[in-house]
């Protein structure tokens, strides 16, 4: 009879220690990206996320000259019009994180023209 209480018991350590390494896991393979690489987010980065694929729990570094650009979150629509929203969250630190959990996510520059040119990114988290 103690024998069964010890093999359930052991199959909960088991099962703890196990969980406990598919979290580690998946914190350690988590991915720091600076948005537009070297460049920063500037200019054209709209094709930045090609051949990129996006997890749940990277962090997406958005570095920029607060003088020149600034980031919106914005929804699919405003990302394809470059055009923002009442209640669309702007950022303007000069040096922004994001972590996000599956989904998909829209970030334009607001300053006039920048968006056209190509200042916004579409983020497509697994």
């Amino acid at each position: 009879m103690s024998q069964g209480r010890g093999n359930n018991a052991m199959v909960a350590i088991i099962m703890i220690l196990f969980s406990m390494l598919v979290f580690h896991s998946d914190i350690v393979h988590a991915v720091t990206y600076k948005v537009g690489d070297e460049r920063g987010w500037a200019g054209n980065v709209v094709n930045w996320p090609q051949g990129k694929q996006f997890k749940a729990g990277d962090m997406y570094e958005f570095r920029y000259d607060p003088k020149l650009y600034n980031i919106v979150q914005v929804d699919e629509a405003g990302y394809n019009s470059c055009t923002t929203k009442r209640g669309d969250r702007e950022y303007q630190t000069g040096l922004d994180f994001f972590q996000f959990p599956r989904g998909n996510y829209y970030f334009i520059c607001s300053v006039p023209g920048r968006c056209q040119a190509g200042t916004k990114v579409a983020l497509h988290v697994l």
